[in-house]
């Protein structure tokens, strides 16, 4: 069984970037426009890793990664937030009340992601 990721990003180009490597990498993805489509697509499906953007409309990164924080199936689930603006976010603290285990700031290269999300899995996908 494949393991499943949700790539949430309101920039179409750039989901499908992210989607694509991970499909590559053997991953199942669907991708999410939006905080609050993501939220509801984890409620609904469960994902092993969820790689979400920071800035979007409805809902932000952070946002969704404090409330998929709350889900009991997302207590643990590996979660990677994508940043224009990583220097302006506090990043140990997101890290430690978020839980977010890794942070990319763009650009970013694809490979990098499915390689930490392949190490927070323990997993050779």
């Amino acid at each position: 069984m494949k393991l499943r990721a949700l790539i949430v990003d309101d920039n179409i180009a750039l989901a499908r970037v992210t989607q694509f490597a991970l499909d590559r990498a053997g991953f199942e993805t669907q991708v999410a426009k939006n905080g609050q489509v993501a939220l509801e697509l984890a409620q609904e499906f469960q994902f092993d890793v969820v790689v979400t953007d920071q800035q979007m409309p409805v809902m932000s990164g952070t946002e969704l990664c404090r409330a998929l924080r709350e889900l009991p199936d997302y207590v643990d689930c590996p979660l990677l937030l994508l940043t224009a603006k990583g220097l302006e976010l506090e990043l140990p603290k997101l890290r430690e009340e978020l839980g977010i285990n890794a942070v990319f700031c763009k650009p970013f290269s694809p490979a990098a992601i499915v390689n930490e999300i392949k190490e927070l899995l323990g997993v050779c996908v």
